[in-house]
């Protein structure tokens, strides 16, 4: 598999100003490639050819005219589709928003057209990102592409496969329990969720508020440092965002882990775990320590009880960020005699399932009588978590785990078992409860072919020593292994 599509963002940022090709000639390949795999995996809801064309001439333009706007000028770039890009349909996998054109461009949107990135397309999701599989998604699963039976991870599964197949040279998603790093994991892709507010979240279409995060996903460890820096920092529109200066994530890439305090997380390589994923952490671990970190075993009892808290905070969140989809001001409209059966009418033909069971299940923990007993016992299992993660960064720099509890897993197997899906998120749910950021690697293949990621966590803010240790994990790893695709052609792609 090589050509254009194949590029990391350094190289063909590298190409794009020697001369070597132009940013017209990287998204022609871009789209053939996809051209090829999307019958194979379905990553993209939308391919906007045109307007990725425009961008790209622009791009091409300025750049001949000594104007450069960054690392991500004139690269082609994928969005999860609960991104709002004005003008082009913007549905987050339902059919409660088919058709919707936003009227504006979320900050992480803009701030991407703002450094000359081109963006290619939308990509698909579980709906309203509420899944571990994207097998929720309204218009059809994405396939793993390293085995088109199991799936990508979810809820930004297209997002990783885009990038794992080079449809994208990086993509962007959104993590909420874990949904940008359990899929690149899968996917045998780079995953990160940055500190809760380094990227503002105006624009991105709401799941539960207090957790959703955008982060990108890359091939590479240096590629998705690149792409949070060009949409990190403070937003007059997000009274969530970080009003700091943005941590200095690219800058510690190369100096290793020699004297890195690394803690491993016992309870998250313990029962659960399937063996091959344990065995390949616990060798990254073990060579880490000959590299020089200082590697201990460290508690976090709360996350015995992370699982369960979060499974009452994010649809108590979804339950009330849900209610705006009403049939009344945009989205699907289904009449009825009255404006009460016309709103019944519409959110029962717009949500799916699994959308329909987190509502019923976040509004019952927030009815008259249960919300002390649920929500509120949610919330200080989250205070808990806090404090576990806290007390751990005062004898250690970074936290270390599997990504996922397995490798990918059938489509279907898990679609009629709600709590085994559930269960995907173990590892991940964590970080997003206490806010901090975790990034996902790839390390290696099990005995069945398929990616398994290594988790770095690090404290608020401490995405420059994330990113460092997540380099060396990348380095020591010397995972260059690429899903076969489905034709020969892709070389020329």
């Amino acid at each position: 598999m090589t050509g254009l599509s194949d590029l990391s963002i350094e190289a063909a940022g590298t190409g794009l100003r020697d001369g070597s090709f132009t940013s017209v000639e990287l998204l022609a390949a871009v789209v053939r490639r996809a051209a090829i795999t999307e019958a194979h995996h379905h990553a993209y809801l939308t391919i906007d050819r045109d307007g990725a064309r425009l961008a790209a001439e622009r791009a091409d333009g300025e750049l001949a005219d000594g104007t450069d706007r960054g690392h991500l000028h004139g690269i082609p770039i994928a969005l999860k589709d609960n991104m709002c890009t004005k003008g082009l349909e913007t549905t987050a996998s339902s059919q409660m928003l088919a058709g919707y054109e936003p009227p504006y461009d979320g900050t992480a949107v803009a701030r991407l057209r703002a450094a000359g990135a081109v963006i290619v397309g939308k990509t698909n999701l579980d709906e309203f990102a509420m899944g571990s599989s994207t097998e929720n998604s309204a218009y059809g699963p994405t396939r793993n592409p390293w085995d088109t039976d199991t799936v990508p991870g979810g809820s930004s599964g297209g997002s990783a496969a885009a990038v794992a197949v080079g449809s994208a040279l990086g993509a962007y998603g959104s993590d909420t329990g874990g949904s940008i790093r359990q899929p690149a994991a899968l996917s045998g892709v780079v995953g990160v969720k940055p500190t809760y507010g380094l990227v503002s979240r105006y624009g991105l279409i709401a799941f539960a508020s207090s957790l959703d995060q955008i982060g990108p996903i890359a091939r590479s460890v240096g590629d998705a440092a690149v792409l949070l820096e060009a949409v990190a920092g403070w937003d007059i529109h997000d009274a969530t965002s970080y009003r700091g200066d943005v941590p200095a994530i690219s800058e510690g890439l190369a100096d290793g882990v020699d004297g890195v305090r690394i803690g491993v997380v016992t309870e998250l390589m313990a029962e659960g775990i399937h063996d091959e994923v344990r065995s390949g952490t616990q060798e990254m671990i073990e060579q880490l320590s000959a590299a020089g970190a200082v590697v201990t075993e460290v508690s976090l009892p709360a996350t015995e009880f992370a699982l369960s808290a979060y499974y009452l905070i994010a649809p108590a969140e979804c339950s009330a960020n849900l209610a705006r989809f009403d049939g009344v001001r945009y989205g699907l409209r289904v009449d009825g005699d009255t404006t009460e059966e016309m709103m019944q009418r519409s959110r029962a033909a717009g949500f799916g399932p699994e959308v329909t069971r987190r509502i019923l299940l976040g509004t019952y923990a927030l009815s008259a009588g249960y919300y002390d007993a649920f929500y509120g016992q949610a919330q200080k299992v989250r205070t808990l978590m806090r404090q576990d993660f806290e007390a751990a960064y005062k004898d250690v720099d970074v936290l270390v785990s599997p990504t996922s509890p397995t490798t990918a897993f059938p489509i279907g197997e898990r679609t009629d078992d709600p709590l085994a899906m559930y269960y995907a998120d173990v590892c991940t749910i964590p970080c997003n409860l206490s806010g901090d950021p975790a990034m996902s690697v790839p390390i290696s293949l099990d005995t069945a072919g398929l990616p398994i990621g290594f988790q770095v966590m690090a404290p608020a803010l401490g995405e420059e020593m994330m990113f460092r240790v997540g380099a060396a994990v990348e380095r020591i790893a010397d995972f260059d292994a690429r899903p076969a695709l489905a034709s020969d052609e892709v070389v020329s792609a």
